[in-house]
């Protein structure tokens, strides 16, 4: 019996190495995996974690751009900004989606945010203490987001990269309305410039930031890369978005607050100075200025919102027990 037993582990060993070869021949060959074909658990529990923290984050990036929407300069930027904010809670649903292709609830995601077991962007534990803000969120917060977020239409699994199809097309729309507070910003008084100015000092070291780690100190980098969650690496993409954003930050006419800033004219690339990974590191940790304010404030909304659920609950049992009478009746 005992000998059977060490056969028939043998025989799984075997079977389950000849899918998982099969499974990255399918990965190097560009094909889709779908929710319904067989996955290695490790691919499943990576997808997992990263849509679900990328939904967290768009829900709770909603809360810095949504405290200034009683107090936008105009009824045209508020109307803007509420439709953008709109975006953010659409993005986060999509993403719930797709995560629950993968047996993960949604409820169950958002229990781990609400009880602090789950991480999202650590830029949005910092304050919009300014109109500027909301202009510098777009501009750099979107635009890093786009960097990152362009590449996972590809991602080899379907649900996520047909996801961030439509997610990269509303947030490249983010992008330019950033840009363009800023650009009015910096074309207005010297007093708004000056504002302008501020905010791209606060939030531009958050935003590279916001790739991750370096590629020495990434934990999950290499098995995404393999798997083709990922494209590129975090370095790689920090390097792009600070290529693409250096001159549109120079056409506004301000100054990036690194004065270690320099471009290579042999690369074409734009160097930088060193980041503070210790701040990074706080921030991930719930040591941001206002992580617990973040997660004050979905609480509250979660607990608000239980009569919505509730009622949406009944509301589908009604609708099924009538569907079940109908076809004891037919």
């Amino acid at each position: 019996m005992y000998s059977q037993g060490l056969n028939q582990a043998e025989t799984d060993d075997t079977a389950d190495a000849t899918r998982a070869a099969r499974f990255q021949a399918r990965i190097d060959a560009e094909d889709k995996i779908e929710p319904n074909d067989w996955m290695p658990e490790a691919y499943r529990r990576t997808l997992i974690r990263q849509i679900s923290q990328h939904a967290h984050s768009e829900i709770v990036g909603m809360l810095p751009e949504g405290n200034w929407i009683t107090r936008a300069p105009s009824l045209r930027r508020k109307a803007a900004l509420l439709a953008k904010v709109q975006d953010e809670g659409g993005h986060g649903l999509y993403l719930y989606a797709a995560a629950e292709t993968l047996g993960a609830t949604r409820e169950e995601l958002v229990d781990q945010l609400l009880a602090g077991r789950a991480k999202y962007s650590s830029i949005f534990n910092y304050p919009t203490l300014t109109w500027a803000d909301i202009g510098a969120i777009g501009w750099l917060v979107d635009g890093a987001a786009i960097m990152n977020q362009i590449p996972l239409c590809r991602c080899s699994f379907g649900p996520y990269a047909r996801a961030m199809i439509r997610v990269c097309k509303e947030e490249s729309f983010h992008q330019r309305q950033g840009y363009e507070i800023m650009l009015t910003l910096c074309r207005g008084t010297p007093e708004q410039k000056a504002m302008a100015q501020d905010a791209l000092d606060r939030w531009w070291w958050p935003c590279l930031m916001m790739f991750g780690p370096p590629d020495t100190e990434s934990q999950h980098s290499d098995t995404s890369m393999k798997w083709k969650i990922k494209r590129f690496t975090n370095d790689g993409l920090r390097q792009k978005f600070i290529d693409a954003t250096v001159p549109q930050g120079h056409f506004l006419g301000l100054t990036f607050p690194d004065p270690e800033l320099r471009r290579d004219e042999a690369t074409g690339h734009w160097s930088h100075g060193p980041i503070d990974w210790e701040e990074f590191k706080r921030v991930v940790a719930g040591g941001g200025f206002c992580a617990a304010d973040r997660l004050a404030a979905r609480r509250k909304a979660h607990e608000e919102g239980e009569w919505v659920r509730e009622a949406a609950a009944a509301h589908a049992a009604k609708r099924a027990a009538k569907l079940a009478a109908s076809k004891e009746a037919a």
